[in-house]
């Protein structure tokens, strides 16, 4: 857990150097990235709110994901971690959001996304990036990577910005 706190650390350094607000829209992790920047002194500095939304119907009602899309693409899929990242931002306080998506485990693969595949994306200032990854190890596993890469990405994508 300590390389996660010192990540974000590093992730809440650059919010803060650069005067902006977080947000997170979460399913997979269920608040696994809010709670690692929370878990920083001063985290309200430079983050606003967490968005937890792990059925369909939290991700339409709270973060305004059409229900078109997530039958469309499928809930894990980098067009609706975009979406669940945008919603965000436009529903909170923050410049910036990241958002999480995947099958941590142990059920839930369908064809063509197995256990492991998360999707993650990042969104400011009308520009959003997205990823998939199929990660490896059980459920624990799995979240706890996507947390960090959820971390690792919002650093990258603030040095792109």
């Amino acid at each position: 857990m300590d390389d996660i706190i010192d990540l974000a650390a590093r992730v809440g350094a650059a919010l803060k150097s650069r005067n902006l607000l977080l947000t997170t829209a979460e399913s997979c992790t269920g608040g696994g990235v809010a709670e690692a920047i929370t878990e920083i002194a001063g985290s309200s500095d430079w983050f606003d709110c967490g968005f937890v939304t792990y059925s369909n119907a939290s991700k339409t009602d709270i973060l305004d994901v059409s229900a078109s899309s997530i039958a469309l693409h499928g809930t894990v899929s980098e067009e609706i971690a975009a979406a669940m990242a945008e919603g965000a931002l436009a529903n909170s306080n923050a410049h910036i959001a990241v958002a999480t998506t995947g099958i941590a485990g142990p059920g839930g693969a369908v064809p063509g996304k197995p256990v492991g595949t998360v999707c993650f994306a990042w969104t400011k200032d009308g520009v959003t990036h997205s990823e998939r990854l199929v990660l490896q190890g059980d459920r624990q596993a799995v979240r706890r990577q996507t947390v960090v890469h959820a971390l690792q990405g919002l650093l990258k994508f603030l040095d792109q910005r």
